[in-house]
Parts: structure tokens; sequence; C-alpha cells
């Protein structure tokens, strides 16, 4: 896992500008304010970096597809490649996933800022069990158990690459990593066959969680 700062500075925003490809530059455009734009082009452009280095070719050889679903995955020139990768940003904060062994990976990130509706939003993608433990939480920590839910399930769905087709308000946490537990195992029946690893990456300054399969290879 690799942490990327997006906060502003005008040397690494030219840097990472010219790393990017004609599609990726082309994409930038849509994002109308600094803030997204910089972080599509930072994380972008470390993105890049990373597969180059893993794969022992220039940056500009590589190129990105995406999966009926949507979940996109790396080709060198013009061929997938057994590197699977995942990345997540919010506020200053990007967080890059990578596996080797091309199996799938999820990775979330929510900077800690305060939700207004917090109430309302975890009874749209929380489990009734999730919905009573916030419930009962004291004010002071219902955010951060919130972004903790909310991260893992961010991470599983983007590790299962199907996109947001899963009821997230069906998909439990598991109860150790609810509880403060910093990894988990899980399975559920969305995806049968599969036992899943969850690591909670939590920080001060942020929420972040990481899905695998277990073993990861």
């Amino acid at each position: 896992m690799l942490h990327v700062d997006l906060s502003a500075d005008e040397g690494n925003e030219q840097a990472a500008l010219a790393v990017l490809d004609e599609l990726e530059l082309s994409r930038l455009k849509a994002y109308l304010y600094p803030g997204p734009r910089r972080r599509f082009s930072l994380c972008r452009a470390a993105l890049r970096s990373i597969l180059a280095d893993k794969l022992g070719c220039r940056t500009d050889q590589i190129t990105f597809a995406a999966t009926e679903q949507g979940k996109p995955y790396a080709c060198l020139e013009g061929r997938p490649v057994p590197v699977g990768f995942n990345l997540s940003h919010s506020g200053n904060h990007g967080l890059i996933a990578i596996s080797t062994t091309g199996r799938p990976v999820g990775i979330d990130v929510e900077e800690r800022t305060p939700r207004r509706n917090l109430d309302e939003l975890a009874s749209t993608v929380c489990t009734p069990a999730e919905r009573a433990e916030l419930a009962s939480s004291p004010d002071h920590q219902k955010l951060d158990r919130f972004l903790r839910l909310w991260t893992a399930k961010e991470a599983i769905i983007k590790a299962f690459g199907t996109g947001h087709t899963l009821d997230v308000s069906r998909l439990q946490v598991p109860k150790p990593m609810r509880k403060g537990e910093p990894t988990a195992t899980f399975a559920t029946p969305q995806m049968p066959g599969t036992t899943w690893r969850l690591d909670n990456l939590e920080n001060q300054p942020f929420a972040a969680a990481l899905a695998q399969p277990f073993p990861p290879s």
C-alpha cells in the first residue's frame, strides 16, 4: 500500500501531468475544480510510476482498460498484465494498493471530516446490527465508527469488481473489525468459494481499509 500526498504543490502537479497519456488528460478536463483535478492527476501519475516499476517498463508503455463491470486493469503494449491494483483518494490523501499476483484488491480512504447527515447515511448503507452499534456509541465516537464501516464496505465492493450492484446495507463488516480489531476474514454468499481478508488501515487523519482474497497468493 502506498500513500500519495495530494496537497497542493505546483511542482508535483506539473510533473504528474507530464506522465499522463492523452486519454487521462482528456478525462482531466471534465473536472471543473482544482481539487478533483489535482487528486486525479497525482494519483494516476503515482499509479503509472508504481506499475512501471513492477513491470520493468516505461510509464508511457502502460495503458488502462476496464471489465464490463467497470473494474480497471492495466495493459502493457495492449496486453493485460498480472498485476492487480486499486486506488482511492479523499481530501489530501490518496492510497494505492497493488497485487503482484494479479488477484483482486480493493482499497478505500475517507478523510475524517464531519458528516451532517451521518444518521441518514448509516440508515442507507449499514445492516441492522451495525446501525444498532452506531446508535449505542458515544457521540464523539460515531463518526470514526461509521467511517470504519464505510471504508471496509467500499474496499470489499471494489475488490469484488462488480461495481455497486451489491447491496451494501446487506453486506456486514465482520464483528471483530467492528469491535476494533485491525484484521478480519470473512466469506459472503455474494462471492461463493472465496474467503476475504479485511485490513483496517486507519490513522488520525483518515479512515481506510484494504480487502483482498485470503490467503493473498
